[in-house]
């Protein structure tokens, strides 16, 4: 009797375990299965490039003042490096000769919206007003219309772009921040970057943060020691064919 029970017992035992051990494969499965399905509709911004070339992207974010501007420009020529500024429509207003001077120098010119709101809480007509009027501006300035738009905050969601590339424009984050917008040092900013630098990165900083004139020069001495190239996003993003994956790498279309 004793050894009756003990069995059924085990069988009951080993039973249970096996229908949990389904069951938790089926709901792994299906999570699983959700995250893909999620993932597979959320469309994601250029963060950077899968490439095998040693280039970098120093890119600028133009929003408050503009009394270092000129002072980034003479380091970028000094150096022989090229940048992208991304600009905000009242910025643009405001400094309409520098929006010139950016052109001239050869560097890009990104549309950073009008107002620099949180995008994504914004309705399809809104966010066409922000990129249509930081888009014309320049063009009316520069003769040339933004390749790219880089959302304030970095803050974006599908509506916004899709909106992007319906104005024939490409979404770009970045994939290091240099937080000078903190106010760190130049060292801390130089350590921020050069630990963070791999090919295809596309760099953040900010036109007006306190220490940028200093760190400059120090970030770019850096990234040549290490075989960097530091070149102009529409030197190193692709416009067409090409797809983004779920980590933000903008990879080239093979077919």
């Amino acid at each position: 009797m004793f050894v009756s029970v003990k069995k059924r017992t085990i069988i009951a035992f080993v039973t249970v375990i096996v229908l949990a051990a389904v069951c938790m494969v089926a709901i792994s499965n299906e999570t699983v299965a959700t995250v893909f399905n999620n993932n597979s509709l959320r469309k994601v911004p250029v963060y950077s490039v899968d490439t095998q070339e040693k280039v970098v992207a120093l890119t600028f974010d133009a929003a408050w003042g503009a009394d270092k501007t000129q002072g980034i420009l003479d380091i970028l020529e000094k150096h022989g490096v090229d940048g992208t500024f991304f600009l905000v429509g009242f910025w643009i207003d405001k400094y309409p000769d520098m929006v010139k001077k950016i052109a001239e120098s050869g560097c890009d010119i990104g549309n950073h919206s009008n107002n620099h709101l949180n995008m994504s809480t914004l309705d399809k007509s809104q966010i066409c007003r922000e990129l249509d009027y930081v888009s014309g501006k320049v063009e009316e300035l520069t003769g040339q219309s933004p390749k790219f738009f880089r959302p304030p905050f970095g803050d974006y969601n599908n509506t916004l772009i899709e909106t992007v590339e319906e104005r024939g424009m490409v979404g770009v984050q970045w994939s290091v921040d240099s937080l000078d917008w903190q106010g760190k040092s130049a060292t801390d900013i130089l350590s921020r970057v050069s630990k963070g630098v791999k090919n295809g990165s596309i760099i953040l900083f900010h036109n007006n943060s306190d220490n940028i004139l200093e760190a400059l020069p120090l970030v770019i001495a850096n990234l040549k020691n290490q075989g960097y190239k530091m070149v102009k996003l529409s030197d190193m993003v692709y416009t067409g064919n090409y797809t983004v994956d779920n980590n933000g790498v903008q990879h080239k279309n093979t077919v």
